[in-house]
C-alpha cells in the first residue's frame, strides 16, 4: 500500500510538471515573444518614431514567422526532431525579444519578430503536440485547457508589467526585462517537459492508432480556422491602439488588454467543461459565435464599459478556439499530433499573417482601426457559418 501511495504521488507529481511546463512555454513563446508587442506598440510609436502602417507591418512579419513554423511542424513527424525544435524555440524567444531593444532598423525589428513567429509556433505546435502526446501516452485525459492557461496568463502578465511600469523607464528597458522573465520561465520548460518516448505505445502496452478525418472536413475546417485567425490577428494586434484613439487617458488600453488576458488564463478549463457536456463541434460552434459578439460589441456601443465587456468576451472565446481545435487535431493524430496541430494552423497563420498588414494600411488610410475591426468581424461571421455547417454534415 505504502508503495502505490508513493508511486501514485510521484506520477501526479511528474504530470503537474509536465504541465507547468508547457504552461512557462506558452507563456515565454507566445506571452512575451508573441503579445507583449501589442501593449509595446503604443510606446513605441510614441518613443521610436514606429509608424501606424509599419506596426501592422511588424506585427505581419511576425505571423510569416509564425506561418513558416507552422509549415514545419506540419511536414515533420520525427517526435525527437520536434523536440530539439522546441527547445530552440525557447533560447530564440528569449534571444529575440531583448533584440528588440538594441536597434531603431525598421528592418531588423522585422526580422526579430519574424524570428520570434518561428519560436511562438514551436511553442503553440510543437510544445503542445508534446504535452499532448505525453498525456495521451500516459492514459490521461487529452485535454489541453491547463495546458493553454499558459496563453491568457501571458498575455495578462506583459499587459500588467508594461501598464505598471509606463513612463519609469523607456521602452528598450521594456524589452530588456521581458526578455530577463523570459530567461526564468525557459528553466521549467526546458528541464520539466520530459523527452517523447518514439515507442508509439502507452505505458500500458496499446498501440496508438491515427484517426484521420475526411478531406472534406479538414478543408472546411481549416478554412473555418483561417476566418478565426483573422479576427484573432485583428484585434489582439490593434486593441490597445484602438482604445488609445478613442479614450483621452491611454491607461485604458492597455488596462483591455489585460482584461483580455484575465478572461483567457482560465478559458480553456471552461471550454474543455463545455466540449464534454456538448460535444467538440457544438463547444466549438458556441466559442466561435461568442468571439463574434465580443469582436462586434465595441463597435456598435463604443464606451468603454461596453468595450471592456468585448475584451472579455474576446479573451474568454479566441484561446478557447485554439485549445478546441488543437484538442481535436491532437485527437485524430495521438501518434504525432503536431503534425495536423500545424496543418490546422497553416490556414490561422496565413490570417494572422495578411490581416495584421491590410488592417494596418486600412487604418492609416482611413484614420482610425474602426473600419479594420469591422471587416474583421464580417469574416469572423462566416466562420461560424462554416462551423455550423460542420456541427450539421457530422
Amino acid at each position: 500500500m505504502p508503495n502505490t501511495v508513493s508511486s501514485t504521488f510521484l506520477y501526479n507529481a511528474q504530470r503537474l510538471k509536465v504541465l507547468f511546463a508547457g504552461i512557462a512555454s506558452l507563456i515565454l513563446m507566445i506571452g512575451i515573444a508573441r503579445f507583449a508587442y501589442t501593449p509595446m506598440l503604443p510606446l513605441m510609436q510614441q518613443q521610436a518614431g514606429l509608424g501606424i502602417a509599419q506596426g501592422g507591418w511588424l506585427a505581419a512579419f511576425n505571423y510569416a514567422g509564425y506561418f513558416c513554423g507552422a509549415l514545419i511542424a506540419a511536414n515533420i513527424s520525427d517526435l525527437a526532431k520536434k523536440d530539439r525544435l522546441y527547445r530552440l524555440g525557447l533560447l530564440v524567444a528569449i534571444v529575440t525579444t531583448a533584440g528588440l531593444g538594441f536597434t531603431l532598423n525598421f528592418w531588423l525589428w522585422g526580422l526579430l519578430r519574424f524570428l520570434s513567429g518561428l519560436s511562438s509556433a514551436a511553442g503553440l505546435l510543437l510544445g503542445s503536440g508534446l504535452v499532448m502526446h505525453w498525456l495521451l501516452r500516459h492514459q490521461l485525459r487529452s485535454e489541453l485547457g491547463i495546458h493553454f492557461i499558459g496563453m491568457g496568463a501571458g498575455i495578462f502578465l506583459t499587459a500588467l508589467f508594461v501598464y505598471l511600469i509606463a513612463g519609469q523607464i523607456s521602452w528598450q528597458q521594456h524589452w530588456f526585462w521581458l526578455s530577463a522573465l523570459g530567461c526564468l520561465l525557459a528553466i521549467p520548460a526546458w528541464f520539466w517537459l520530459p523527452k517523447p518516448d518514439t515507442s508509439g505505445y502507452t505505458v500500458g502496452g496499446e498501440k496508438m492508432v491515427d484517426q484521420p478525418p475526411s478531406q472534406q472536413f479538414l478543408q472546411t475546417f481549416m478554412l473555418a480556422y483561417f476566418c478565426a485567425g483573422v479576427g484573432y490577428a485583428v484585434i489582439t494586434t490593434f486593441i490597445v491602439a484602438h482604445v488609445n484613439q478613442i479614450t483621452a487617458d491611454h491607461a485604458y488600453g492597455s488596462v483591455t488588454f489585460m482584461i483580455i488576458g484575465l478572461a483567457a488564463a482560465p478559458a480553456c478549463i471552461v471550454w474543455d467543461l463545455i466540449a464534454r457536456k456538448l460535444g467538440n463541434l457544438n463547444a466549438l460552434l458556441l466559442a466561435f459565435v461568442v468571439q463574434f459578439t465580443g469582436m462586434l460589441i465595441p463597435i456598435l456601443s463604443p464606451g468603454l464599459i461596453w468595450t471592456f465587456i468585448g475584451a472579455g468576451l474576446f479573451g474568454g472565446t479566441f484561446i478557447g478556439i485554439v485549445s478546441l481545435v488543437l484538442t481535436m487535431a491532437g485527437r485524430y493524430f495521438p501518434t504525432r499530433p503536431a503534425k495536423m496541430m500545424g496543418k490546422m494552423t497553416l490556414s490561422y497563420g496565413l490570417a494572422q499573417m495578411a490581416a495584421p498588414a491590410a488592417a494596418g494600411v486600412l487604418a492609416q488610410w482611413s484614420g482610425s482601426y474602426h473600419l479594420s475591426i469591422i471587416i474583421s468581424c464580417g469574416i469572423m461571421f462566416v466562420g461560424c457559418w462554416l462551423i455550423y455547417g460542420l456541427r450539421n454534415h457530422e
